[in-house]
């Protein structure tokens, strides 16, 4: 069984459709923040980390100086990096927003909740705003990108939405932009990822036929 799919306890037939996958990825997200949560607050406590402390004991990753989080940290990055391609501007971000955020444990909790209902919105609206766009081959993932930094932009910056429903959404993510303090090329290879990871699933009757 491979390293991601190990981590998220997969059975071994499961494991060449779904390594590397979406929800192998937004695991690894979690991993991540919990980690630079734990690094940077001082956490010893493994127990208000669970993605942190699976993904330690699962893969035995070594506590590097007598604190949490530093070695947990550099192993979940270089796997995003290696198997997603992701850049280091967007874990720089992420330890930004963190600090900015998190001042103790208390803060932890509010923080993921924020970023999840940021999370949610984001994709929500971009997913009803772009439709068609979405469902373009994956060969043209840069044109693809191009259209959703354009979105995100528009997102951020537009006012005269005619459906109430998506301009209050906007402002929406707009106030979590604002806590968070994520950026527009941020948000648009969080975004560009995720959607790229998805039509790489398989669908429900790929699965039906492989059983």
């Amino acid at each position: 069984m491979g390293i991601i799919a190990k981590l998220l306890g997969k059975a071994p037939q499961e494991e060449t459709a779904r390594v590397g996958g979406m929800e192998d990825f937004m695991t690894l997200i979690r991993v991540y923040y919990q980690a630079v949560m734990a690094m940077q607050m001082g956490i010893s406590n493994l127990a208000v980390l669970p993605d942190l402390r699976i993904f330690k004991q699962t893969l035995h990753v070594p506590t590097v100086n007598n604190k949490l989080g530093i070695g947990e940290r550099k192993r979940c990055r270089t796997m995003l990096m290696d198997v997603y391609g992701m850049e280091d501007n967007f874990f720089k971000e992420i330890d930004a927003s963190i600090k900015r955020n998190c001042r103790n444990v208390n803060d932890i909790k509010n923080y993921l909740l924020m970023f999840q209902g940021f999370s949610q919105d984001l994709m929500m609206l971009m997913g009803n705003l772009m439709q068609w766009k979405f469902r373009m081959p994956s060969m043209f993932h840069k044109a693809l990108r191009g259209m959703t930094a354009k979105t995100i932009h528009q997102i951020m910056t537009k006012n005269d939405w005619r459906d109430d429903n998506v301009r209050r959404t906007c402002v929406n993510i707009r106030q979590y932009q604002m806590r968070l303090g994520y950026s527009e090329a941020w948000m648009t290879e969080y975004v560009h990822r995720i959607v790229l990871l998805a039509k790489k699933e398989p669908k429900p009757k790929d699965v039906d036929e492989k059983k």
